[in-house]
């Protein structure tokens, strides 16, 4: 698999991924996540996953987003009604991955989000985070699931945060 273009990176996610997030000095999740066609170019992301505190202790954790193709690349909303947008993401080609970068605002905090399409077909996002409340930085590595599939219809489960 290769990301080709920013057009064809929604298509390419579709199916099972493990995740592997660090939240320096907080905490690190291991799980899995789950891209799934929805209809209209849209697609369900799921990511469940056991979160574990820098005190040891282990949580269950989920996370839902809708993915929606935008023009040169693709918009993450909230999964929620109404959907709101997290971020618009336009990858542009940084030597041999694609790579967009978006902000947003939280409250008084602001999310520096990067999405790294890696030639070896894996997906970084890292979630720069810093304002009043929050300070930190998220760093998730997506490889493909060894039950990999593509055009599985319905919302699967799949690893969070």
């Amino acid at each position: 698999m290769s990301w080709d273009a920013p057009e064809t990176v929604l298509a390419a996610l579709d199916g099972c991924w493990t995740i592997d997030r660090v939240v320096e000095g907080l905490a690190t999740l291991r799980g899995s996540a789950r891209f799934t066609p929805i209809g209209g170019g849209e697609v369900a992301y799921a990511e469940s996953g056991t979160l574990v505190l820098a005190d040891g202790r282990g949580l269950r954790a989920e996370r839902r987003y809708v993915f929606r193709p935008a023009l040169g690349g693709f918009d993450v909303l909230f999964d929620e009604t109404p959907r709101r947008l997290f971020h618009r993401i336009l990858p542009v080609p940084q030597g041999d991955a694609l790579v967009g970068r978006a902000a947003h605002l939280c409250g008084a905090d602001t999310y520096e989000s990067t999405y790294r399409f890696e030639p070896d077909a894996s997906l970084r996002i890292v979630h720069r985070v810093r304002g009043p409340t929050k300070d930190y930085v998220s760093r998730t590595l997506y490889r493909r699931g060894a039950r990999h599939s593509r055009g599985v219809s319905g919302r699967g489960g799949s690893e969070s945060r």
